[in-house]
């Protein structure tokens, strides 16, 4: 069974196209290949920053033949008296078989004319001809360019096409204005480690089984999985050999595997002196903005040794070379870097809040500066609300005020990255607590998904705030994200304050907190969209519900039930107390899966269901004032009654305390008393003729409903 290998020459691409690019066709290929019914054994996708590939193995030589039927015209017009009409002789001209082939089958719609058609399978080689240029146009990616005087695009120019099934060039000619590719069989080795055999250049490639040992021969590792390996191994070893730890982030080794087609790890030297820069400064400097490893002490802790690991795609014996101009290039770049610093360490930070009034925000929203006094009245509303009072009310009032000072000094402008870090070094260099210097750097915090939150309550107030003051200022001015668009990233921003809140376990009143927010905001813009405050409401839900489903595996329907559909009470009490809105979700999907819920589900949706048609209120719980026991006929209303009685307690306590489970066990005790009233040998008809016997018994359902939505609406829940 035949290989197919198809290999995209270019000029260097982007890194991050690299990876992303394989993990397309890792999609595209085998997907295309299915609907053609090419069966095959394996496909593997191969990319580095000259080439994208894939080598299909086990391929069959055609497609099987298959059979289609195909419906005709109605039998009526296709056949008067017994003889095909011009409709059956078009039809069976146009599916290219004789008019005997034609039969009449009933359908839902009367008789029509069928053929069954045989097609022969079309050669393999056929199809990969035309199905090779789909897969390069089908790439998807950032800064796509006009590849020579043509309408093709590709993130950089094309260069060679190999098409190889087994040892036979594929016809393939990609075509951009004047400027044309036609595939071959020849390769492109390493541009500095490679030395063509022959005059004309390249690797000919004689087989496509045999791509992936030719181009090892050549100095190019293509699989990416074997890249990042050695790439991994080698940094290691280079670090031991200095007597360290290698300093290896995903990120960076990701990054670095789609730099190099021969990875040769280098070690690079820089000047003690400069390791009194935060070790901060210097990773940054090493990693953004190099892209190489630092060397670590000891694993875990920040503090540096001085020296570096390049990973080179050039030729090892000049590795001297090589690191000689990267510890130029880093020397430069830390003697920037203590410039910056020891210029900064000049004054206190206190004494940069003052240029914040020269930083626009954004330029219907002001300054930075404005926005730390938004910021500041932000964190003395929740600090209220919290009754925080006395040391960490000034942690907090402190630490607002100058989170955003380090964004006007030399190192922050030089290397933004490092904002909320220096923020926190220069802090403690001005003397500042070390409660309030935390809290700058941690209220950035998250950064992003899966990042750490802020551990200290000043660091979680003031990030609360800060984000709180992005998102009202941003919807202030009507500038919503949508489902592609988000440059302020404010689903980022309110997802990390129901994080926080939920982490750290703060009592905080959101509902409450959003009115005064907006309030504010309005007070200085009278022009504000009235619908502003229902707009956060809606947006917070939103983002509350996505959290529950994705990140903590609750089932959509028991979100729902928690959080109400339609209901303004339930999202209303979810905004007020975020942390109860957790617990019940996450109550629910517990005995839901525990099956608990199953033991109240039918009773309580019944019960739910009913009262609809009644019109008690949804927050009533007594029924003493709800239900009159001399209107009851049957023995099981007053059993009903007597059960909800002793109810009331239970469910007074459980909402008091959130001990839901113990809620639960009493609807579970009364279940058979609810079961009994719909359909015992004392059961009763709810919707009974005399509308005032049918709503005093909707009324003891709904007393049920209310008891039970104290942890959901049960309404709202499939039945497992």
């Amino acid at each position: 069974m035949p290989n197919f290998l198809l290999e995209l020459g270019t000029e260097e691409l982007p890194a991050s196209f690299v990876s992303g690019s394989a993990q397309q066709w890792q999609r595209l290929v085998p997907a295309t290949l299915a609907e053609e019914s090419l069966t095959n054994d394996s496909i593997n996708v191969y990319a580095t920053p000259r080439r994208l590939a894939v080598l299909v193995k086990g391929l069959p030589v055609q497609q099987l033949d298959r059979e289609e039927e195909v419906k005709g015209p109605p039998a009526s017009s296709a056949f008067k008296d017994g003889k095909p009409t011009k409709a059956a002789e078009g039809f069976a001209k146009k599916q290219g078989v004789e008019i005997d082939a034609l039969e009449v089958r009933a359908t839902d719609k009367g008789d029509f004319v069928f053929v069954l058609k045989k097609i022969p399978g079309r050669m393999t080689a056929d199809i990969l001809t035309e199905l090779v240029p789909q897969w390069i146009n089908k790439l998807e990616g950032k800064r796509f360019m006009r590849w020579a005087d043509g309408d093709l695009k590709f993130p950089r120019p094309i260069r060679s096409l190999v098409a190889l099934l087994d040892d036979t060039v594929l016809p393939i000619t990609l075509v951009s204005g004047s400027d044309t590719v036609k595939s071959d069989r020849i390769s492109q080795g390493h541009r500095v480690l490679h030395t063509p055999p022959t005059p004309l250049g390249g690797v000919s490639i004689p087989q496509a089984e045999d791509y992936v040992e030719y181009l090892r021969a050549a100095c190019v590792e293509v699989d990416r999985t074997q890249r990042k390996n050695q790439i991994k191994a080698q940094v290691e070893a280079a670090a031991t050999k200095q007597g360290g730890y290698a300093d290896i982030t995903e990120d960076l080794l990701e990054e670095v595997t789609d730099l190099v087609e021969w990875p040769n790890a280098v070690v690079g030297k820089f000047d003690e002196d400069f390791l009194i820069l935060p070790p901060e400064v210097i990773t940054t400097i090493i990693v953004t903005n190099q892209r190489y490893f630092p060397i670590l002490k000891n694993p875990g802790y920040p503090e540096l040794l001085p020296y570096f690991i390049t990973i080179s795609n050039g030729d090892p014996a000049k590795a001297a070379i090589i690191a000689a101009g990267n510890e130029r290039v880093v020397r430069a770049r830390l003697a920037d870097g203590q410039f910056f610093y020891k210029a900064d360490l000049v004054k206190p930070l206190e004494d940069y809040l003052p240029k914040l009034a020269t930083v626009t925000f954004q330029e219907d929203l002001g300054t930075v500066r404005a926005k730390v006094d938004r910021l500041c009245k932000i964190a003395s509303l929740i600090t209220n609300q919290l009754q925080i009072t006395g040391e960490e009310q000034a942690y907090i009032a402190r630490a607002a005020l100058l989170c955003k000072a380090d964004l006007v000094t030399q190192m922050v402008y030089e290397l933004p990255e490092m904002q909320g870090i220096m923020g926190q070094k220069y802090a403690l260099a001005s003397g500042e607590s070390e409660e309030v210097a935390t809290a700058i750097f941690e209220h950035y915090l998250p950064k992003g998904a899966g990042d750490n939150l802020p551990q200290t309550l000043t660091g979680q107030v003031v990030a609360i705030a800060d984000k709180l003051d992005t998102l009202v200022s941003i919807f202030g001015l009507g500038m919503l994200p949508t489902g592609s668009s988000d440059p302020f990233a404010l689903r980022r921003a309110a997802n990390a304050i129901i994080n926080i809140i939920w982490a750290a376990q703060l009592p905080v009143n959101l509902h409450q907190l959003l009115a005064q927010v907006v309030a504010e905001f309005t007070a200085t813009r009278p022009e504000t969209p009235t619908e502003l405050l229902a707009q956060l409401y809606e947006f917070f839900l939103q983002r509350i519900r996505t959290l529950l489903q994705e990140e903590k595996n609750v089932d959509y329907d028991l979100v729902n039930a928690v959080l109400g559909e339609n209901d303004l009470e339930y999202t209303e009490r979810a905004l007020r107390d975020l942390l109860d809105a957790l617990e019940r979700a996450l109550f629910l999907q517990q005995i839901r899966n525990n099956q608990t819920l199953d033991l109240i589900y039918e009773t309580v949706n019944r019960s739910t269901r009913l009262a609809a048609q009644g019109d008690l209120d949804k927050v009533e719980l007594e029924p003493k004032t709800a239900v009159k026991p001399e209107l009851f006929q049957k023995s099981s209303e007053q059993a009903f009654y007597d059960a909800v009685v002793q109810l009331v307690p239970q469910t007074l306590l459980s909402k008091q305390t959130r001990n839901y489970q113990q809620l639960v066990d009493s609807l579970t005790e009364i279940s058979p008393t609810v079961s009994n009233f719909f359909d015992g040998p004392e059961s009763v008809l709810v919707m009974d003729p005399d509308p005032e016997i049918k709503q005093n018994r909707l009324n003891l359902l709904g007393l049920l409903r209310n008891h039970a939505r104290v942890l959901a609406d049960f309404g709202a829940i499939v039945k497992s």
